[in-house]
């Protein structure tokens, strides 16, 4: 017992070494990395920086004779862009998250067999809160990068829209093609509470364009309400036809739009961004000057898409 309480706090290149089975493997190691990031679930945590430490261990196969080549070998700088990466890509609000995600990128290098990743939080109390995991490849595992996700056709329904005849043929066509497929709306045409802090009054106007998704949704079972981009990249390959509600991947992102939720499509066309999207249909309003996106409009009475 005393062994695996030592093993418990010990660094995982300790922890590694005394789970290590019959197969003789090297290990890489980064300790005590420390990054400054906004993350965490509790409200206090939100527009607040905090460092995180990571430690981290990689098995690897001994790679036999490597002639001094760096080409042969997992290299370090592969530990730290898979830190700097995940931290990129959003916020989040777990450690737990976070150290899975790096888990997976790391175990993405072909050299790589099991890791070990540990993620402190060193300002939320007088010690350090964190958590550890370990992670490793089976030989089944077929890493799936970011190039695998699927490039949506993004298209933005003013209410004129949603509250077209047309809405069920428009439906009907986006499902006989087959796309992946992600609609999104603004808000309705009714005022919204209104708060004096900025912050609170952003949250307000998204969440009064989720009420609008459910309103669209509510028209037609086929589209699904989505809030996460892991939900969103499953929807479009299962071919379900998503609706976005914004708060999560708006609030959640690294590096956020500018647009106010009150600008709904300016704010359509950063998600587009955000989710390399193939192309941009906008019905019901007029064209925006965008040279970045494929964009075309129509109108809200034409019933072909």
């Amino acid at each position: 017992m005393s062994s695996e309480i030592t093993w418990a706090f010990a660094h995982p290149s300790e922890r590694a070494e005394a789970t290590a089975g019959p197969e003789v493997l090297d290990r890489i190691s980064l300790r005590d990395h420390v990054v400054t990031v906004e993350i965490g679930a509790f409200q206090a945590e939100r527009g607040t920086m905090q460092r995180i430490c990571f430690n981290v261990v990689v098995e690897v196969a001994p790679q036999g004779q490597l002639d001094d080549d760096v080409d042969r070998i997992l290299s370090y700088d592969k530990v730290t862009e898979a830190i700097a990466h995940e931290l990129a890509a959003e916020r989040l609000n777990l450690l737990e998250t976070l150290a899975q995600r790096v888990a997976d990128r790391i175990l993405m290098e072909p050299q790589a067999l099991r890791v070990f990743v540990r993620i402190e939080k060193l300002d939320r109390g007088p010690g350090a809160l964190g958590v550890e995991i370990v992670r490793a490849r089976k030989s089944a595992d077929i890493p799936r990068g970011d190039d695998d996700r699927p490039h949506p056709e993004v298209i933005y329904l003013s209410n004129a829209a949603i509250a077209s005849g047309h809405l069920k043929g428009w439906i009907d066509q986006l499902e006989a093609g087959h796309r992946p497929t992600i609609l999104c709306v603004g808000a309705a045409q009714v005022p919204a509470p209104q708060a004096a802090h900025p912050l609170a009054q952003r949250r307000i106007d998204l969440l009064a364009i989720e009420q609008n998704a459910w309103v669209l949704a509510a028209r037609d079972p086929r589209c699904v309400v989505v809030n996460s981009r892991t939900e969103l990249d499953w929807s479009m390959r299962q071919g379900q036809i998503s609706v976005w509600a914004p708060s999560k991947i708006v609030l959640d992102a690294v590096d956020g739009p500018s647009a106010q939720p009150r600008d709904a499509l300016e704010l359509v066309l950063w998600f587009a961004r955000h989710m390399q999207a193939a192309d941009v249909l906008v019905i019901g309003e007029s064209l925006p000057d965008v040279a970045d996106l494929p964009v075309r409009a129509m109108a809200a009475d034409q019933p072909v898409l």
